[in-house]
């Protein structure tokens, strides 16, 4: 059975990853450190839907899940470099999806060490662990964050990301960078992901779309940057998760075919957008939290924060030629399926 390692397991994209894949009947190894950059009661409980008993977790140690025979989840820090090199060569995974990251733009200003720790040195933890042990094809987080102050629309990979305005943007960039030249050097696969906003079930408190959900429900009032004159380019998770199968799924046919990897860099190393080829108002998104709350917002207006960029929208026609991405949910579908979970969640 092929074994697929998926580090950020108790994050939002990461616990939705697993699902998908444990259908597919392959042997997923999850990973994350349960940092409470948010709410570590949100992390156990994603785990606890895939039949990992958070109550068991321990540093460094194996928790198998009692629903699904073929998933077992550790809890380890990146930077641990002894404790990653030894999961590698125990493992001896076919595919690595890498989703663990210090989150959030503008944490990045309160604590930039913790970018740096783990999205820099723990990333070179992942990438060591790939080329020592043969791992066939690494799939990686970046951001639509490296596009930085970019202005023109659609953001298309070819377009220049060397003006990061952000110090988390910049780390995501270099990930991009490292994992070229490990695909140059070492001759293995690597794919970046530029995601843009990810939304839905089970998602990340810290996130607009969230944090607008839980202070109308509460009557507090919510905080619109830029007098809310901004626009994001919102991807409904299944979407997501969809795109990232298909890499996956790809990927073990290759192998199970014994496929010959190309040596082309063009082929080694790719980058691409993952998002819904759409942008929405941040207001027109209030309005449709309101719709689905049955309650108004009362708003605040704060200038533009720093890091922060007015508009992102995705080309996606990459990595729908490459790998039949097409994503298909519609806004007000998405934030009903969120809303509806958010009340169910908390009780409401």
């Amino acid at each position: 059975m092929h074994k697929v390692l998926v580090t950020g397991a108790a994050g939002f994209i990461g616990f939705h990853v697993v699902k998908k894949l444990i259908d597919a009947h392959i042997e997923i190894v999850g990973l994350d450190n349960i940092n409470d950059y948010y709410s570590t009661q949100l992390k156990h409980d994603r785990l606890n839907e895939s039949g990992i008993d958070a109550s068991q977790l321990q540093e460094n140690k194996f928790v198998n899940s009692e629903k699904f025979p073929n998933y077992r989840f550790i809890r380890m820090a990146l930077e641990n470099r002894e404790a990653m090199k030894e999961l590698f060569e125990n493992e001896k995974f076919d595919v690595v999806v890498h989703l663990a990251a210090q989150a959030g733009v503008r944490y990045s200003l309160i604590n930039p060490s913790a970018y740096i720790d783990s999205n820099v040195h723990g990333f070179l933890n992942v990438l060591e662990g790939c080329r020592n042990t043969k791992v066939g094809h690494l799939v990686f987080a970046s951001s639509s964050s490296v596009y930085g102050a970019n202005t023109k629309l659609p953001f298309s990979e070819e377009d220049r990301t060397d003006h990061p305005v952000s110090l988390y943007a910049a780390t995501k960039k270099a990930n991009e960078v490292m994992a070229y030249s490990y695909s140059s050097l070492y001759k293995f696969k690597t794919t970046g992901l530029r995601f843009f906003t990810a939304y839905g079930p089970w998602g990340r408190p810290d996130m607009a779309y969230f944090i607008f959900t839980d202070k109308i429900c509460k009557g507090e009032p919510i905080k619109l940057f830029n007098a809310g004159n901004m626009k994001r380019d919102f991807t409904y998770i299944e979407d997501i998760v969809h795109g990232i199968s298909n890499i996956v799924s790809t990927t073990l046919a290759d192998i199970e075919s014994n496929t010959p990897q190309s040596k082309s860099m063009d082929e080694l190393h790719s980058v691409f957008n993952i998002g819904n080829h759409k942008s929405i108002e941040i207001t027109k998104l209030v309005s449709i939290i309101e719709q689905y709350l049955g309650k108004k917002a009362v708003i605040e207006s704060y200038p533009m924060q720093p890091g922060d960029v007015e508009n992102t929208y995705a080309e996606i026609s990459k990595l729908n030629k490459a790998y039949n991405f097409a994503p298909s949910t519609d806004y007000e579908i998405g934030i009903k399926e969120f809303v509806n979970w958010y009340k169910k969640y908390y009780n409401i």
